[in-house]
């Protein structure tokens, strides 16, 4: 087993007064070769917006993208003609494929939204874009790991173009339990969304990040409560091919 430790505090941090960014891999103006991905997992943003702010409209291409409030709205329009806000206790994906533009907005004037925006590369380029969101809290598994994210349409959660599943682990009263790595190849990037816990061995405060392969199954265990978000996706980037 090979491990990757990121302490939240050696994330970059950007304040742009209604964006406070917390960057876990190289992204916009911060830039470290060491720091440029987790595999196929090319992006991990904590981000905090203020009321009546937001992203306004931009372009992206080939790649999956997905969002996961943790408090606050947030509104979404893009050139596909979708509109809607999605809350805490629901996921949102947007292949970019081809190409399209978004735009997303805290849509309240007085409480802030804050999110995991993740980048994933696709399997291959040029896919036809879409969009979908779901309600994962009516789902909301206690002691138990959350599929929230998969390769297949038909699986719980929404779906991306990678052989990547997401997971949330919402552990109670110090629980522990097994996680068994979906594929050969992949690993999995753990990151503690609330509480602290011990993963694969390394113990973890709240918002650290460690990455996780050559293994087939590591323990979690929560350090009191806990509620962690587990990436499991393909170490080889030639999984994510220009095709």
């Amino acid at each position: 087993m090979q491990t990757l430790y990121h302490a939240a505090d050696t994330r970059s941090f950007a304040n742009h007064g209604w964006l406070k960014s917390h960057h876990t891999f190289s992204f916009a103006n911060y830039y470290d070769p060491e720091r440029m991905n987790f595999g196929v997992l090319r992006v991990l943003n904590d981000d905090f917006v203020i009321g009546n702010q937001g992203f306004g409209t931009h372009p992206h291409r080939d790649m999956e993208i997905i969002s996961i409030p943790l408090s606050g709205d947030l509104a979404h329009r893009d050139s596909m003609g979708n509109g809607s806000v999605i809350r805490h206790g629901e996921v949102q994906v947007m292949s970019a494929g081809t190409g399209i533009t978004h735009s997303e907005m805290n849509p309240n004037p007085d409480t802030p939204v804050q999110f995991l925006q993740i980048w994933v590369l696709p399997r291959q380029n040029r896919v036809a874009p879409r969009y979908q969101q779901q309600n994962i809290a009516e789902k909301q598994k206690i002691n138990d790991f959350q599929q929230i994210v998969s390769p297949n349409p038909d699986d719980d959660g929404v779906w991306i173009h990678q052989d990547a599943w997401f997971s949330l682990a919402n552990f109670r009263d110090s629980h522990q339990q097994t996680y068994t790595i979906k594929q050969a190849e992949n690993g999995v990037y753990a990151f503690v969304i609330k509480g602290k816990a011990k993963i694969a061995g390394v113990d973890l405060n709240e918002r650290d990040g460690l990455g996780i392969w050559d293994t087939a199954n590591f323990d979690v265990q929560a350090i009191g409560d806990a509620e962690i978000l587990l990436m499991d996706v393909p170490m080889n980037l030639a999984t994510h091919t220009q095709q």
